[in-house]
């Protein structure tokens, strides 16, 4: 089973690449990851090739409630002095539109920034730079968890009359894609995390329905036992996110649900762990449905092919010389 990676690919590979050249050309790469999160690699000062930017642009809505979670203190935190408090100019795209970026980080290639650090350390930078919107969407997770440590020690939760759990105050909702989205829920004892999910196939909704069901099975085997709680559910939203208003119902909308216990977060490592393989669940689940029927495709054009050698097989041969009743052999045309 592939498991994808959290860092961005090409950052990693261009700025990798950058670092061998000993003479520095020209950069202006412009691209787009699986959420429709575009980025920016570029050396605009043609007097510094070193010095190099790299810019960030998410949907609106997304990026205006990272920024409510702390997203701007985390970058802070992890990126210093190359966080850039104010953004410039737009880019523009091939259709005559403009990218406004939301982040910005600029940072020096050369012998005085991360080409004057080890081989290990400048790897370790540029991962760490490869990483800006995984770090971006890990705002909420963390929040989440240390309110979770906060209501633990409070030893409360609201609930209704009838013992139910009511809605949460501190539920985080994260819209990062057009039509789907992630709900972060801290309470005492755990922080529940739903994705909503469009199938945009029925058959993508069989084959996620019978992924998500063995995610639900092998929590049986004593080696994962530990693993998080994994829920599914079809068009009907999960209760903790019923209250919400503009939830979808339709056919083609799922919603997963994972139970994280304070032991999948305990530890910086594992907290940051933790993050990495959750942000990645739904491009990990539509990823995998995808392999699934290409791979059943090759194996159903493979089977065709080889009926059809057997029925070629199976016809009758064409006699070409026929004799006449007086004996005389003549060739069919």
């Amino acid at each position: 089973m592939i498991l994808l990676e959290d860092s961005n690919v090409l950052i990693q590979q261009l700025l990798t690449e950058r670092l061998r050249e000993p003479n520095p050309r020209g950069l202006d790469q412009l691209f787009v990851d699986f959420d429709s999160v575009s980025y920016h690699l570029s050396a605009p000062d043609k007097s510094n090739r070193n010095m190099l930017i790299l810019s960030m642009n998410m949907r609106r809505q997304c990026w205006d409630e990272l920024v409510s979670y702390g997203a701007l203190d985390l970058l802070r935190r992890e990126y210093g002095d190359w966080l850039q408090e104010q953004v410039e100019g737009n880019t523009l795209r091939s259709d005559g539109s403009t990218y406004s970026w939301d982040v910005t980080l600029m940072f020096d290639m050369g012998t005085h920034g991360i080409g004057g650090l080890s081989e290990e350390d400048a790897a370790e930078a540029i991962k760490k730079l490869s990483l800006i919107k995984r770090n971006a969407l890990a705002a909420p997770f963390e929040r989440a968890f240390t309110l979770q440590k906060q209501l633990e020690q409070q030893g409360e939760t609201a609930r209704n009359e009838d013992g139910t759990t009511r809605p949460s105050e501190h539920l985080m909702s994260v819209h990062y894609r057009e039509e789907e989205a992630i709900y972060v829920i801290p309470s005492d004892d755990r922080v529940t995390v739903i994705f909503s999910t469009v199938f945009r196939d029925e058959t993508d909704k069989i084959f996620g329905k019978v992924f998500l069901q063995e995610f639900f099975d092998a929590r049986r085997l004593p080696s994962i036992q530990s693993a998080p709680q994994v829920r599914y559910s079809n068009r009907e939203s999960p209760s903790e996110i019923r209250h919400l208003p503009n939830l979808s119902s339709a056919e083609n909308v799922g919603y997963v649900t994972f139970v994280l216990f304070p032991r999948h977060f305990n530890s910086p490592d594992t907290q940051a762990r933790t993050i990495s393989q959750i942000q990645l669940f739904r491009d990990y689940l539509h990823y995998h449905i995808k392999c699934s029927k290409a791979y059943m495709h090759s194996r159903m054009r493979a089977r065709v092919a080889e009926f059809l050698k057997v029925l070629n097989r199976a016809k009758p041969e064409e006699e070409k010389e026929r004799k006449t009743a007086s004996g005389r052999t003549f060739t069919r045309a």
